[in-house]
């Protein structure tokens, strides 16, 4: 049972012990201070609930670091989880003392780094923050969770939010453009739904170009920090799927067999050197210039009959141009500096609005995307474009009406 003296100073000096038999003691400037304090102490020690009030003087970092690599998660994310935390997590919160950190401090935290960064960048923030927090409540170095009932900002819709790409441009402006080398991978992405590892993961086992073209998603590639490995297995169990192959991408992807003959097992769509393709390079050196070459980002137009002006659009929507002696220097530029644009996981997100649009059954898209949920399907990829004839249909008047006839002066004059 706890005691209270009163000191030499004339304060009051709060003395207790802790589960582990351990003396402590709290000085306060009342006597009623240190009677409440110390009732709070044998009610948590009988209840289960103790934390020592010297434990909450760990700083943030210090409980992060170990929390962090203590984890079994996947490296991609892992790796994911130490950037943002290094980047916007350990500057805010690092040095502070666990038991410091307030809800109202997290709030306004989170609503600073939403005037910047992205929704689900700053949710990502937050819930690693709460995470480690609440390892802090597990391992009794504070009592509560501050990140809890913290609100991130509002979603807002963007007019660069539903990038689907159409089957018409792909096939009609996009492939064409693309290198030769890599136009059959942008193919079977389109065709397939396969996720950028998934496809870039395909080798020759996986592939059947028979009579029913398909292929097996039954490993995928992998990159952290610049380098690329293969991971034996698809992001989930449902991620293991086989899926239909459309015949037009069948074609490219026999003649790209045919042109750059894998060895039998081997990685199909590989660089130069025969190892897996970064996604991070293939953005910047292929996929970005092939969309301006396309017209689908930015524009490039001659300029003076010898020059080529590069036109884009910036992150804070202003309008602006460039003189290039060279239309492939244009093309670079505009894929540089142009803001938003068709993403290469965006073919995933058509793929799934296609079937969706042609009426595919929720299950069956399911399956084919490799999604656990089937609510996964319906919420994040599939956004039904917008069918205006359709209600257009309803609402106007039959076409063999002439509203002429519906005069109603007509009607009371024949009554």
């Amino acid at each position: 049972m706890g005691f209270i003296n009163k000191t030499p100073a004339g304060s009051w000096r709060a003395n207790w012990r802790d589960p582990a038999g351990k003396q402590k003691a709290k000085t306060f400037p009342t006597k009623r201070e240190a009677q409440r304090f110390l009732a709070e102490i044998e009610t948590a020690k009988a209840s289960g609930s103790y934390v020592s009030p010297a434990a909450g003087k760990t700083r943030f970092r210090d409980h992060a670091e170990p929390w962090i690599a203590a984890r079994t998660t996947e490296a991609t994310t892992t790796a994911r989880d130490i950037s943002v935390m290094r980047t916007h997590v350990l500057p805010k919160w690092g040095d502070w003392q666990l038991a410091k950190i307030t809800h109202l401090a997290v709030q306004q935290w989170v609503t600073e780094l939403a005037r910047h960064l992205s929704r689900s960048m700053v949710s990502k923030c937050l819930q690693l923050t709460s995470n480690v927090m609440r390892s802090a409540v597990r391992n009794r170095l504070v009592t509560l969770n501050p990140c809890e009932d913290v609100t991130l900002p509002k979603i807002r819709q963007r007019d660069t939010d539903d990038r689907i790409i159409s089957r018409e441009e792909l096939r009609e402006f996009l492939l064409p453009v693309v290198p030769d080398r890599y136009r059959a991978l942008v193919a079977v992405a389109a065709g397939t739904g396969l996720r950028w590892g998934e496809v870039v993961g395909l080798r020759t086992d996986a592939v059947n170009l028979g009579d029913k073209p398909a292929v097996r998603v039954i490993r995928t590639v992998i990159e952290v920090s610049g380098h690329t490995s293969f991971k034996p297995y698809p992001k989930s169990r449902a991620g293991a799927r086989t899926v239909p192959l459309p015949n037009w991408a069948a074609d490219l992807l026999r003649e790209h067999l045919t042109r750059y003959r894998p060895e039998d097992g081997g990685l199909i769509f590989a660089n130069e050197a025969g190892q897996p393709l970064r996604r991070t390079l293939f953005r910047s050196r292929v996929w970005r210039p092939a969309l301006v070459r396309a017209g689908l980002l930015g524009e490039v137009k001659i300029y003076d009959d010898e020059r080529f002006e590069a036109i884009w659009t910036d992150a804070d929507g202003n309008k602006q141009s460039q003189h290039f002696d060279k239309r492939r220097e244009a093309v670079i530029h505009v894929a540089r500096h142009q803001a938003g644009g068709i993403r290469f996981h965006d073919l995933r997100h058509s793929y799934g609005t296609w079937l969706a649009d042609d009426g595919v059954p929720p299950n069956k898209l399911q399956k084919v995307m490799g999604h656990e949920s089937v609510t996964t399907t319906l919420k994040f990829y599939v956004r039904k474009t917008e069918d205006h004839d359709a209600i257009l249909d309803v609402l106007n008047d039959p076409e063999d009406d002439d509203p002429e006839d519906d005069d109603p002066e007509d009607d009371e004059k024949a009554s």
